[in-house]
């Protein structure tokens, strides 16, 4: 066989797969950026891999996420992305009720990254993005929840870490046995608050998102000071953010069920 040209449209959609597989959630502008490629060919190819069901729409948030159906191609499926999908729809409803933002994080590097958000979505939003933002896990709601119900061996990890920060919010957990009776305060409340001293005109609460014994992510709403103390926002928020904890796990079960399910040689037989 003598040799060919590619087949530039399979190239173009390998490159934007490969490109959307760096994020949780991809924006036209974001994989113009990383691959160079023209907006409307992003635009085509992305309406082509989400009817082949690779790819999902969020209009509202003028972004696009990998599916499980990439679990297909053997690749581009990891634990993150795997979280926006199961998280995505339900935080969205939430904000659409309560009309306050919300937003989902991972542990990164000895900080919480934020992989999701309902900003777009809500009209008392502070900021016009948070995704991607990395937060101190010293300071912030959504990095203290996730530190305090760590497994104690890897939370100790982490505080090694912190106390060796120059950053200044991560200033708290130099102080360790402050910093632990205030972690164990946390798992005892079942949520976090920010630290006041960080932006004062907001505040947020935090739950974390466990599968099995292990906590996966965390999940926030926030809120301005000046409309609602802390005390009345845990009285009308908490539960319902920690039902919303709990059914992305429970829909992280069942994708990780599904991927053995198809995984296994009796199912891979039939």
């Amino acid at each position: 066989m003598g040799t060919s040209q590619p087949v530039r449209s399979v190239a173009r959609a390998i490159d934007l797969l490969q490109a959307m597989n760096r994020q949780a959630v991809s924006t036209v502008d974001m994989l113009h950026a990383q691959t160079r490629l023209p907006k409307p060919t992003i635009v085509r190819l992305l309406r082509t891999l989400e009817n082949l069901k690779l790819v999902r729409h969020a209009p509202q948030h003028g972004a696009y996420y990998l599916t499980s159906e990439v679990r297909t191609l053997s690749a581009g499926y990891h634990s993150e992305p795997k979280i926006v999908e199961a998280a995505m729809s339900l935080m969205d409803a939430m904000t659409l009720k309560v009309k306050w933002p919300m937003a989902i994080a991972v542990f990164e590097d000895n900080a919480v990254v934020v992989r999701y958000s309902t900003i777009p979505l809500s009209p008392l939003a502070l900021l016009h993005s948070s995704i991607n933002m990395r937060l101190s896990m010293a300071s912030r709601a959504l990095g203290r929840v996730y530190l305090a119900f760590c497994d104690k061996s890897e939370q100790q990890i982490m505080l090694d870490a912190l106390a060796m920060s120059d950053d200044p919010e991560d200033a708290p957990a130099r102080d360790r046995l402050a910093f632990c009776s205030l972690l164990d305060d946390i798992r005892r409340a079942g949520y976090a608050t920010r630290n006041k001293a960080v932006r004062p005109i907001s505040q947020t609460i935090a739950v974390p998102v466990i599968v099995g014994n292990r906590v996966v992510a965390s999940v926030g709403i926030t809120f301005f000071s000046s409309i609602l103390s802390e005390k009345k926002a845990v009285s009308t928020y908490l539960r319902d953010l920690q039902e919303l904890a709990h059914n992305v796990s429970v829909r992280l079960q069942q994708l990780d069920d599904s991927e053995r399910m198809e995984a296994s040689p009796l199912a891979n037989a039939v």
